[in-house]
């Protein structure tokens, strides 16, 4: 089943690629910059690992679900859920909800999840963390930005996808 209000952000490598010893492959500013302009003010749903990588948390005007498998976990000022299943009933009747990672987390929404928020960089990359390969037949491109990153010396875009 497919939630419309479940949406994937990530930035990925053209080879999928998207982290390598727990931290991303690539330093974006702006890609950053658009990460907190797309998630203030709603939820973020994530892996524990993930959360552990964050500089800082929990991330500021953002409710946090962290999905782990280990029963005594606490993660002060986020939610602790043990399933994706779970983390989807918390979120049914909010407007939107963005899944961050990481790689595992994103595997299992991939397939339920309505939106895709890319940053792809035009590039591969080394990493022992890939996002699931996608089939752009079964998305619709519904916003795109081209742009080039002179201190990495590569080209990116911004891809929304929304689900056919």
């Amino acid at each position: 089943m497919i939630h419309k209000n479940i949406s994937i952000i990530v930035a990925i490598a053209q080879n999928f690629a998207i982290g390598k010893n727990n931290d991303l492959l690539f330093h974006l500013p702006n890609d950053l910059k658009r990460f907190k302009d797309i998630t203030l003010g709603h939820i973020i749903i994530m892996g524990r690992n993930t959360l552990l990588s964050l500089p800082k948390w929990p991330l500021p005007n953002r409710r946090h679900i962290v999905i782990t498998d280990k029963p005594d976990d606490i993660f002060p000022g986020c939610e602790t859920v043990f399933s994706i299943d779970e983390a989807i009933e918390k979120v049914k009747d909010e407007n939107e909800a963005f899944i961050i990672g990481g790689g595992m987390i994103y595997r299992q929404f991939y397939p339920v999840a309505g939106n895709l928020y890319l940053t792809l960089v035009h590039k591969d990359f080394d990493a022992d963390v890939y996002f699931p390969e996608i089939d752009y037949s079964e998305w619709e491109e519904t916003a795109r930005e081209d742009f080039y990153d002179e201190k990495n010396d590569f080209n990116y875009s911004y891809l929304n996808l929304k689900r056919r």
